[in-house]
């Protein structure tokens, strides 16, 4: 299982010098990647290709881009300019983000987000392979090809949680990016219905994020993790993924103990199929100095 990092996107004005250093760190202790939201910040794809020109090596993830904002064909067409800027080390995660974004800041119709998604792939996928896209759908209509250069594959990731969303993960892209989903519900329910999905195509790729804390006082961590992910306690989709878990919010799937009990807690990840454990590093002081010198030595 390969260990990343999964960055938050400043909004300050020195921004892209913050994420690079953050990135260069990442890079210099070993990590196997690093993976960056888009949400109302920086552009991930722009931003990944500004730092990851200065930055060599190390994979450079989307954690993940929204579908709804874009066309697939100009997604596509992007993703294959960075990647090929990257020299290769892009993977692009995509995924419905949430109703409360799309209708209520984009204004778009969240209507029947599942057949959007396998629309939106029908399209993606074969231009993102260097294919033509012929496809004439119900919300998306496509008939072209990309000269844009390809220097490698562009792995393309779907942000799934219900059935639906992972079993297109599975039958249409390279795998899936899980938040906010913990051990038991990965192992029970999201490995195993990828899986299915794919049957017959290569392994889908699992990319896990979750928080993570290593520390003596358990209580504190769990009590900052409630602050810091409380608004995704609050969203329907990684709501359900919480109460799969049994959990009562996102404190409860935060990584936290000593090095003993963390490392146990990623086992069961990996036992489960995770083929990324990707770390949402969250602690302060002491215990984030700690956090990330035994992240360091799951390489």
């Amino acid at each position: 299982m390969r260990v990343g990092l999964l960055l938050d996107a400043p909004n300050r004005t020195n921004a892209l010098d913050e994420l690079h250093a953050k990135v260069d760190r990442a890079a210099e202790d070993g990590f196997a990647s690093v993976w960056m939201p888009h949400i109302l910040a920086l552009d991930a794809l722009t931003a990944l290709t500004v730092v990851g020109s200065r930055v060599p090596g190390i994979e450079l993830g989307t954690a993940v881009v929204p579908t709804y904002p874009r066309h697939p064909a100009a997604l596509a067409q992007q993703a294959l300019t960075v990647n090929a800027a990257l020299g290769g080390r892009l993977t692009l995660g995509i995924g419905l983000s949430h109703r409360v974004i799309i209708e209520d800041k984009f204004g778009y119709s969240y209507d029947r987000p599942a057949r959007h998604m396998r629309e939106f792939l029908s399209v993606l996928m074969p231009l993102a392979r260097g294919e033509k896209a012929d496809f004439d759908g119900e919300t998306i209509r496509a008939h072209l090809n990309l000269t844009t250069p390809r220097v490698d594959d562009l792995p393309v990731l779907v942000a799934a949680l219900a059935p639906r969303m992972l079993r297109l993960a599975g039958e249409m892209a390279d795998g899936t990016v899980l938040w906010m989903t913990g051990p038991r519900t990965v192992a029970d329910y999201a490995v195993p219905t990828i899986t299915a999905a794919a049957q017959g195509r290569p392994r889908p790729r699992v990319v896990c994020a979750l928080p993570v804390c290593v520390t003596d006082d358990v209580a504190a961590g769990r009590a900052r993790a409630a602050k810091v992910y409380e608004v995704y306690g609050r969203m329907p989709s990684y709501r359900a993924m919480l109460d799969r878990e049994q959990a009562g919010g996102p404190a409860d799937v935060a990584l936290v103990g000593d090095e003993k009990e963390v490392a146990a807690q990623i086992r069961l990840l990996a036992d489960a199929g995770v083929t990324d454990f990707v770390a949402s590093e969250y602690a302060t002081g002491d215990d984030a100095v700690r956090t990330r010198e035994f992240l360091k030595t799951l390489l």
